[in-house]
């Protein structure tokens, strides 16, 4: 038996067919959890690794993944054609570079795209908008005015590392992104690694991406339950 919140009813599920911002998969006779979102603190880099811990305690036995491609993976997952949900033939909508003292990187958990050039070049984009790796190499016409950060520390959400040269291209996100899959075809004669939420490689890859320490035990978990408790909290009041 399956459930999928939210959404619309169709062949007997709650389906969400819509460009939704999260949802979930419960596969109860498999004991799969399959979930996705584009905001919130499972998509933040200090607090992401307390979600999953937190998620797996409270479904133990149970199987828990992230759906990069968010609702085509869960339309795959039941037997839909996940093409439904897809925009192939909308151009990305282009996210704008972000100087290293625009008010939209104030704060511990900036939203933003950091995009590294090989071991000299670091910019930051905003994340309100298509993943930059959607843009193909078209990005790399755009960074050569983009404003430089010379190194970032922050606690961003999602990142591209770029070597021309070699025309090889790193990228994560630990939000959904659409066709997230599909970005090679982006990216014709590069080779391209998708490390999903694995920042820790696009570190490794040079020099210019080292986000500050911070707390990811006791302190990320109890910041995910008290947000979990205000959420639920102003629901209760909605009702």
């Amino acid at each position: 038996m399956l459930a999928l919140l939210p959404g619309l009813r169709q062949d007997g599920w709650w389906l969400d067919d819509t460009m939704a911002q999260g949802g979930t998969l419960l596969d109860l006779g498999r004991k799969v959890l399959l979930f996705f979102a584009r905001e919130g603190p499972s998509t933040e880099l200090r607090h992401r690794a307390a979600v999953f811990e937190l998620i797996r305690a409270a479904w133990p036995d149970w199987e828990v993944h992230w759906l990069y491609d968010g609702p085509a993976e869960l339309r795959e997952y039941v037997g839909l054609d996940p093409e439904y949900v897809r925009c192939r033939d909308a151009n990305p909508a282009l996210a704008p570079f972000l100087a290293p003292d625009d008010e939209d990187l104030a704060g511990p958990d900036p939203a933003g795209v950091v995009i590294t050039v090989g071991t000299g070049r670091c910019h930051v984009a905003s994340d309100a908008f298509d993943h930059p790796v959607r843009e193909g190499a078209a990005l790399l016409h755009r960074l050569v005015d983009a404003p430089g950060h010379g190194s970032c520390h922050l606690h961003v959400n999602s990142g591209i590392h770029l070597d021309p040269e070699r025309r090889q291209l790193g990228w994560w996100s630990l939000y959904s992104s659409p066709q997230a899959y599909h970005v090679p075809e982006l990216w014709p004669g590069w080779t391209v690694e998708f490390w999903q939420d694995d920042w820790r490689r696009h570190v490794g890859a040079g020099s210019r991406f080292s986000p500050a320490e911070f707390d990811a035990g006791e302190e990320a978990r109890a910041a995910v339950l008290a947000e979990a408790g205000e959420r639920r909290a102003a629901r209760a009041r909605r009702s």
